[in-house]
């Protein structure tokens, strides 16, 4: 719990032990206002009189723990140093008193001055009531973390040294996060804005380094980002007391190391369409879909990290689907593709689960105006193929690309393409997309477009389809994109054609000219995620189909069709 209260409280440590009730009480003096860096406090207490309490009390100080009386009222009094009587004081205040038995860690923040400040929240002591003096449990230190920066926002911390992830979420001034069980270890803490994205600073805490084994700590944030616009006061910095008090200790300012990670969810294994991801123990990803991005997070630099595979709702690593352990460098950045088959049976072929990493990633475009996109194989049954771009034409842009492969960037400029999936071995044209970089507003940016789902879905426990989906450098689902030609042209004279489109109710299949081959018709969402499913039996020659889609909701849906060695998927709105 936190209070607000005026700087008289801090006097209330040095009082005694005269009274019949006491609390125990640290003061830490954190006011960056370099108009009270130094003060002297003086005590009133009705009948008893006035003393002298603090002389030259400073800034970045702490008070020990001592016996304070409490449920007594006091007037307080601030004064400069060197004050010689209590009429020198330039401001006094009234407390009521403390709860008896209680242990309290009272911040002094905020600014006194009337001008040079910016913000310049009033001087004011925040006290947290459930102060510790040493740790719960031996060789841990614990740790309170108290927001004083006046100029700070709100401020994550993020433990990037051994890998604990986000140990301080949405701290803003005057806050504080109660206490930390940490094991006494050396970390690196850094500050970064609320959201998590951005590291703005980072400074090691050598916990062991420093002898903290089996103390309560306090950790402050102090001083201000802008020392210009504050007076050239105190610049930011982290701050440590200690129960015994005296000067704090500033802990070391670092270089910011970052690694950045992402995650695309690309295993088409039904088992394995909902997941948890986690970090070492840390949940990164809560029911992480198929066909969905992380967008890119700060990952651990130097020191090995798990990246662990649980199922949906899982609440620890134990028991995972898949595990490994990852080593990134300062300034590295990654995808990690999730790929392959869980499950024992039900599909052909079934290469193994594995998150697949790409190094040297980008997360925005290596030419301005253009777009940086990495293409990446994941379909299990697909062949070794090539990419050509017709509509320009640029001719074949990714050559012989295999299950699993990426391709390395293309710097493409932010057209709207047209992009044929060839058979490497004899160039037939399996289906073709629109790749609408300028429609989609991708100019500038880095995306990784990613070859997902079954090209035969009947031998692959009727998964999701063939496709080709864009994931782009923020979290969420992935973007499909629109099949252009409506025939998988593997043998001459064939015909597949899907109408109306928009539909009402009933969608006509009109096939010329096939081989026999069992007919499946399935209603996904642009997500994915299967609406319908028709089994149609064997057809051959020239047929006539009808999906019944009157319980289908109205929106945009990808129809995907398999007849036999065919293939056919068009967006498809539904109107009722």
């Amino acid at each position: 719990m936190k209070r607000l209260l005026t700087l008289s409280a801090l006097l209330l440590l040095f009082t005694g032990s005269v009274f019949a009730q006491s609390a125990r009480v640290q003061v830490i003096h954190n006011s960056a206002d370099t108009a009270v860096s130094t003060v002297d406090v003086w005590l009133t207490v009705p009948i008893v009189g006035s003393q002298k309490l603090l002389d030259d009390f400073s800034f970045h100080t702490a008070s020990p723990f001592i016996d304070a009386p409490a449920s007594v009222p006091f007037q307080i009094g601030v004064a400069p140093s060197n004050s010689t009587t209590v009429d020198d004081t330039i401001a006094n205040f009234t407390f009521l008193g403390l709860n008896a038995n209680d242990t309290y860690v009272i911040v002094a923040n905020g600014i006194f001055s009337a001008s040079g400040y910016s913000p310049a929240p009033p001087l004011s002591l925040d006290l947290f009531t459930f102060g510790k003096e040493a740790a719960d449990s031996a060789g841990f230190t614990d740790v309170l973390v108290a927001h004083g920066s006046t100029d700070a926002p709100t401020v994550d911390v993020v433990e990037v040294g051994v890998g604990a992830g986000t140990i301080v979420d949405d701290v803003s001034y005057q806050d504080f996060l109660g206490y930390l069980n940490l094991p006494t270890a050396d970390y690196s803490l850094q500050i970064r804005t609320g959201d998590g994205n951005t590291a703005v600073a980072q400074f090691g805490a050598p916990l062991s380094s420093l002898s903290l084994q089996d103390s309560a700590i306090v950790v402050v944030a102090s001083g201000f980002l802008d020392p210009m616009n504050n007076s050239n006061g105190e610049p930011f910095g982290l701050w440590v007391a200690i129960p015994s008090g005296g000067p704090m200790t500033q802990l070391p300012a670092e270089t910011i190391s970052t690694a950045r990670l992402q995650v695309i969810h690309n295993c088409a294994d039904t088992a394995a369409s909902t997941v948890d991801v986690w970090l070492n123990d840390v949940l990164l990803l809560d029911d992480f879909n198929f066909r969905d991005g992380s967008g890119f997070v700060d990952a651990p630099v130097v020191t090995p990290f798990d990246i662990t595979i649980s199922a949906s709702s899982s609440t620890d690593t134990t028991n995972p689907v898949w595990r490994n352990t990852y080593t990134l460098a300062e300034g590295d950045k990654c995808i990690l593709v999730a790929e392959g088959i869980v499950s024992p049976t039900g599909y052909s072929p079934s290469p193994a689960f594995d998150l697949n990493a790409y190094m040297g990633a980008l997360e925005q475009s290596a030419t301005v105006g253009n777009v940086s996109v990495l293409v990446y194989h994941g379909s299990t049954d697909a062949p070794t193929v090539d990419v050509e771009e017709t509509s320009v034409p640029a001719g074949v842009i990714v050559d012989d690309i295999s299950y699993s492969e990426f391709s390395g960037y293309l710097d493409l400029a932010s057209l709207d393409y047209t992009l044929n999936i060839n058979v490497s071995s004899d160039s037939t044209t399996v289906v073709s997309y629109e790749a609408p970089l300028n429609t989609l507003n991708l100019a500038d940016s880095a995306i990784t477009m990613v070859a997902s789902g079954f090209l035969d879905p009947s031998v692959n426990s009727d998964g999701p389809s063939f496709g080709l989906w864009v994931a782009t450098t923020s979290a969420g689902p992935m973007i499909p994109l629109s099949v252009v030609t409506n025939i998988k042209d593997l043998v001459s004279g064939a015909e597949i054609k899907l109408f109306p489109n928009p539909t009402t109710d009933l969608l006509n299949v009109e096939m010329k000219g096939l081989k026999a081959g069992k007919s499946v018709v399935t209603v996904t969402d642009l997500n994915g995620r299967q609406i319908a499913r028709r089994h149609f039996g064997i057809q051959s020659g020239n047929a006539k189909l009808q999906m019944d889609l009157s319980n289908v909701p109205t929106g945009l849906y990808m129809i995907n069709l398999q007849q036999g060695e065919y293939q056919v998927s068009e967006k498809i709105q539904v109107i009722h």
